[in-house]
């Protein structure tokens, strides 16, 4: 993941590029089409570093601006080539094609043109620069366009991943998130990214608010930028985790950051507009940074679901989106590491949307054909793994008893992998993780229904349930296709155990019998 580029109006240069750089950030963007219409050949004599004062990678996006008048007029008094020219000539580190916009809400037949128009811009100007500058040119990124037309962004992406991009975007991003239609946008980057090489960049235009960053991260998203750092403070508000609080309202300075840490609440309300305005875009820029470097150090240790789901209840629209993402999970799946230095943790139905879990659930359902003639069902023991729980020692020992362990397969059930198999518990991630207990409805549901497959499809002579009445209910536990050992409060006292036992002894004489 690299670090966002916060976006940088080079008319007004309300926030110096260097202290950009003093507080940690190393890219920003800029707009190639006000730079093109305000400076002209002056950035051109100097260069885009010196014009700027930033010595870091900048972006500059002919789309940011130039790309807005076309949505918002239907034209602009710049060429493509020439913009693409000017781009080179200025110095740019990375630089965006004039594309053609579709906007979130445009209908199919707008869309389409948007497509076309942007894949025909995409291959002259790669060609045209090639031809001029050689290998003295910018990288270059290639806008995805198709708007809320899923399957027309993700032929969009086919055809644009054919040009030789170094970096691809989604194309009119903007409109959905200032909607907060969060959900919509996971289903555009899903549809695009599907269709785009995985070794190539990301980039996310407009995501500025750090509540989101989690979510962009998890989509895929390598680049990200915005300017909402100064919109915010332009209209008096201060970026919090999970939101923004018009200043006015704040009654502590509770954030740790420089800005807010070197004056007080009372002198902050004092102050003239525009240094207050300089100070809010400061702190929320602190803010954003920081949070950047938390969603890194989350996929360091390979929490980042973790932290998602923490950001995503901060607002309902985000945990809508999280909802739609876990349904998108063989997506995240193909890059999810089988192995992780911490383990799972669990809170609730939405976590079981995290690749690691339906991994795990589809693995032993595809897996589930066993030698052995007979499957035991066993409610999880407190103790992890489950084999070193003395109450599985006792199970242990009455199988042996009735020479059935080399017939017997053992799994036992919990709502988090559905079951784990005996033989397997203290693999990753059978053992390693925690869960919030007790379960609610939807997990222990849940992994009802996936204990009936499991059954239907194993291919088990018999099936054999010994519930327990906190994880399922009698109902439940009927619809399971498995024999009932019986239904005791405490499925590990005497009297369940001696259930249990009846039960085996009984299938063994079955099974003599029937030899």
């Amino acid at each position: 993941m690299k670090l966002p580029r916060f976006c940088l109006n080079p008319r007004t240069l309300e926030f110096p590029p260097g202290r950009l750089w003093e507080i940690g950030f190393k890219g920003l963007t800029s707009n190639a089409y006000i730079l093109w219409k305000t400076y002209g050949g002056k950035a051109v004599e100097m260069g885009v570093h010196s014009l700027l004062g930033f010595k870091g990678v900048i972006l500059t996006d002919s789309g940011d601006s130039g790309a807005y008048q076309i949505l918002r007029y239907g034209e602009v008094e710049v060429d493509p080539l020439e913009i693409a020219r000017y781009q080179c000539e200025i110095g740019s580190d990375v630089a965006v094609i004039l594309d053609v916009p579709t906007g979130w809400d445009a209908s199919r037949r707008k869309a389409e043109k948007t497509v076309e128009e942007t894949v025909r811009r995409g291959k002259e100007t790669l060609r045209h620069v090639r031809e001029l500058y050689g290998g003295k040119q910018p990288l270059w990124v290639g806008p995805v366009q198709g708007g809320c037309h899923l399957d027309l962004v993700a032929s969009a992406a086919k055809r644009m991943a054919e040009l030789p991009f170094d970096v691809y975007a989604l194309g009119s991003p903007t409109g959905v998130m200032e909607s907060y239609r969060f959900d919509l946008l996971v289903e555009m980057i899903v549809a695009a990214k599907s269709g785009l090489p995985c070794e190539k960049p990301f980039h996310l235009f407009g995501a500025g608010h750090p509540a989101m960053f989690s979510l962009a991260v998890a989509l895929g998203c390598d680049l990200f930028d915005s300017a909402a750092y100064a919109i915010y403070a332009k209209d008096g508000r201060y970026i919090t985790e999970h939101g923004t609080i018009r200043i006015e309202r704040l009654r502590f300075l509770s954030c740790p950051c420089p800005a807010c840490r070197k004056t007080s609440l009372e002198d902050l309300k004092e102050l003239p507009e525009k240094e207050k305005t300089f100070f809010l875009m400061e702190h929320n820029l602190y803010a954003c940074f920081s949070e950047v470097e938390k969603v890194k150090q989350s996929l360091a240790e390979g929490r980042l679901w973790e932290h998602l789901e923490v950001r995503a209840r901060g607002h309902p629209a985000l945990l809508q989106a999280l909802k739609i993402l876990a349904k998108h999970w063989k997506y995240l799946e193909k890059h999810t590491p089988r192995w992780k230095s911490r383990g799972l943790l669990i809170f609730d139905e939405l976590s079981l949307g995290r690749p690691e879990v339906q991994r795990v659930r589809e693995t032993l359902v595809e897996a589930s054909k066993c030698e052995k003639k007979i499957l035991l069902l066993l409610p999880e023991p407190e103790v992890k793994p489950y084999t070193q729980d003395e109450r599985y020692g006792k199970v242990a020992r009455l199988l042996a008893e009735l020479k059935l362990s080399e017939d017997v397969e053992v799994c036992f059930y919990n709502p988090v992998f559905g079951l784990t198999p005996a033989s397997v518990c203290e693999v990753y991630p059978f053992s390693q993780f925690e869960a919030a207990k007790p379960y609610s409805e939807g997990m222990l549901r849940s992994m009802a229904e996936y204990l009936a497959e499991y059954v239907k499809t194993s291919g088990f002579e018999k099936a054999v349930l010994h519930p327990d009445p906190s994880l399922l209910g009698q109902e439940d536990a009927g619809k399971i296709g498995a024999v009932l050992t019986g239904w005791e409060a405490d499925p590990w006292s005497g009297k369940a155990l001696g259930n249990l036992r009846k039960t085996m002894a009984s299938l063994k004489a079955e099974r003599l019998t029937g030899l």
